[in-house]
């Protein structure tokens, strides 16, 4: 397919010198460009086809780098990315030594901010554009905020604190509802008006030449003020916006990209903080994703031409298997609740949502809320399983603390995208979770197949008390992990064929690799015997006592190494006054992780099978 006008654009410099009339083919190309592009490498596909002319005329108007543009999330930045001449770069989109997904600073300094968690972008924007004030810097701080990122609450916090920053512009990218008739002509016509710098110069002379005038100037100023917040409240119900110190445009057309064109060039003249609603279609211009935005939000390689409906979870995945359990268990226990942050079909619930809708709740991108929330339903006799991705569960520990853990309440954790996540890079990682739930204390299991994951959930529903965690890896199980079944034990030991003085242990995705590289120590005469733990925290009854017998432990985990369960059993084994040596193979704090495949990252961070083998030879030379 070819692609004159996109051809034409390798810098935004480029954009700004194409003809107004050409602006229109040049989105309708960039469209197509999206579609053909990401149905190869995968990707985020409908929150980019929502956002392309907001973008171009966000290019058009403004001058990166000197002007910042924030994403809030960052998964909608592709156009933001062919605009500033990475366009050659899409075909190695979120693999190895290839192109971020998202903002990355590092890869372009068009790109103002790392981006990969919502809620974050008005805060940023605010310090971004307070530093310019005191830095005596130009240019404008933009930041686009989708509708979802507004249901959690640090948008709110940030929105409190805009002070009077006459740099900051923030645009909602509305893609949830429709420019209603109260609202239509009259509404455009105004934000036409405000938007008019003669009409910007007149508004702040009248008020000066009122204000002037001794006694009644500043009543008469109020009285214009209040009267116009009347208006405002009758015409567009921005009164939220208003009243925290923005000036509000809007809604405005956000696939018109001449009007919008027009609108940002206009404020450059702004003389207040600037809140611009702009209403949107998700997957605009792919009929699938239009029908069907949540399951084109994130999708794997597929053909446009078939597309009828991907879901974000694969047919048979962790989360799929997860999702249809948990429905199938709740049938017979009333008070089973599911809860997730924006995520239905990403974390399997749909299947929850489709028999129980009273009983399933989706808080938006509120973890916070979220967790709190369970734990409230947990202490009137609920029991709620929370279900969140593990890099977003992170942002809810203090939570998990202290509304959770402190009353011991029964909520169970179900972590999704537990350990190294493919693709989408550093932000994204589930390595944390392990060390958090030990660090507050809740028991903790690690299934490394789908026959685990469903009897250790049910033991979760049924025989446990207080808050616990079940997680597990992103994706399909691996068949060889499948032919391991489930016993049903805390963990598993796998001996060798000959005595062993060194012993392999993991647990969950991991195990793969390690008894890959049992096998290859067995070829070179090495003998090792392998454990894999189901419980990780605490660490299984008995288990100390039997590792205690061997020389050499080699302890590997997709997790943090400090605070990680390797630690933990270092500890264990140290009060034990083992004597051994504990080889721990683990994320260092500083390593930083790529987006690439998980087999490129367990290589990268050496948590492959072949690194496990070269740190046992190692030892056994010395």
């Amino acid at each position: 397919m070819s692609y004159p006008l996109l051809d034409q654009i390798n810098s935004p410099q480029a954009l700004k010198q194409l003809p107004s009339g050409q602006l229109e083919p040049l989105c309708s190309e960039i469209r197509s460009f999206l579609i053909e592009s990401v149905s190869k490498t995968g990707g985020h596909l409908s929150s980019n086809l929502g956002t392309i002319e907001l973008t171009v005329a966000l290019h058009r108007a403004f001058t990166t780098p000197e002007d910042k543009i924030v994403f809030d999330v960052g998964h909608q930045c592709y156009t933001h990315k062919l605009l500033t001449g990475r366009r050659e770069q899409f075909a190695a989109l979120r693999k190895l030594n290839g192109l971020s997904g998202f903002p990355c600073p590092s890869e372009s300094e068009h790109d103002a901010f790392v981006a990969g968690h919502g809620n974050t972008a008005i805060s940023v924007a605010i310090g971004m554009a307070r530093a310019k004030k005191l830095k005596n810097e130009p240019g404008k701080v933009i930041a686009l905020v989708g509708d979802g990122a507004f249901t959690g609450g640090m948008v709110y916090e940030g929105m409190n604190n805009i002070d009077t920053l006459n740099n900051l512009i923030v645009i909602l990218n509305d893609n949830k509802m429709s420019i209603s008739k109260n609202v239509g002509s009259l509404s455009r016509y105004l934000t036409v008006l405000r938007t008019d710098p003669e009409y910007t110069r007149a508004k702040a002379n009248t008020e000066s030449i009122l204000s002037a005038i001794p006694l009644v100037g500043m009543p008469m100023v109020h009285l214009l003020q209040n009267g116009k917040a009347l208006l405002r409240r009758g015409i567009y119900h921005s009164t939220m916006f208003e009243e925290m110190g923005f000036q509000y445009l809007g809604p405005v057309d956000g696939h018109d990209v001449l009007k919008l064109t027009e609108l940002f060039n206009n404020l450059h003249h702004q003389t207040a903080p600037v809140f611009v609603h702009a209403v949107t279609q998700k997957g605009k211009g792919f009929k699938p994703a239009e029908e069907n935005p949540g399951e084109f939000h994130g999708v794997s390689s597929f053909d446009p031409s078939h597309a009828l409906d991907p879901d974000v979870a694969p047919s048979a995945s962790f989360s799929t298997c997860f999702g249809q359990a948990l429905a199938e268990l709740a049938k017979d226990r009333p008070n089973v609740c599911a809860i997730t942050a924006a995520m239905k079909y990403g974390t399997g619930l749909q299947y929850f949502y489709r028999r129980y809708p009273e009983r399933f709740f989706d808080v938006g991108m509120a973890e916070q809320h979220a967790v709190t929330f369970a734990a409230g339903l947990a202490s009137q006799g609920m029991l709620p399983v929370v279900g969140i991705y593990s890099t977003f569960l992170q942002r809810a520990y203090d939570q998990m603390i202290h509304d959770v853990k402190l009353m011991d309440l029964g909520v169970v954790f179900a972590v999704d995208r537990a350990g190294l996540v493919p693709g989408d890079g550093e932000t994204h990682q589930g390595i944390y979770d392990p060390a958090y739930f030990r660090q507050i204390g809740i028991p903790t299991y690690s299934p490394c197949n789908y026959a685990e994951l469903e009897h250790w959930l049910k033991y979760l529903l049924d025989g446990c008390s207080g808050p616990r965690a079940i997680r597990y890896a992103r994706g399909e199980e691996p068949a060889a992990l499948a032919k391991l079944g489930c016993t049903g034990k805390p963990y598993d030991c796998y001996p060798a064929e000959q005595s062993a003085s060194t012993a392999l242990v993991t647990y969950g995705g991991l195990t793969c690799e390690v008894l890959q590289a049992a096998r290859q120590l067995a070829q070179q005469g090495i003998f090792v015997d392998v454990y894999k733990l189901v419980q990780i925290n605490p660490l299984p009854a008995g288990l100390c006592d039997e590792l205690a017998h061997y020389n050499t432990i080699l302890f590997a985990e997709e997790c943090v190494k400090t605070g990680g369960i390797g630690e933990s059993l270092g500890a264990a084994l140290s009060e034990r006054y083992w004597a051994g040596h504990l080889i721990h193979k683990a994320v260092r704090h500083d390593q930083k992780i790529p987006h690439a495949t998980v087999p490129e990252l367990k290589t990268a961070l050496g948590l492959d099978a072949e690194s496990i083998v070269n740190a046992i030879k190692g030892e056994c030379d010395h």
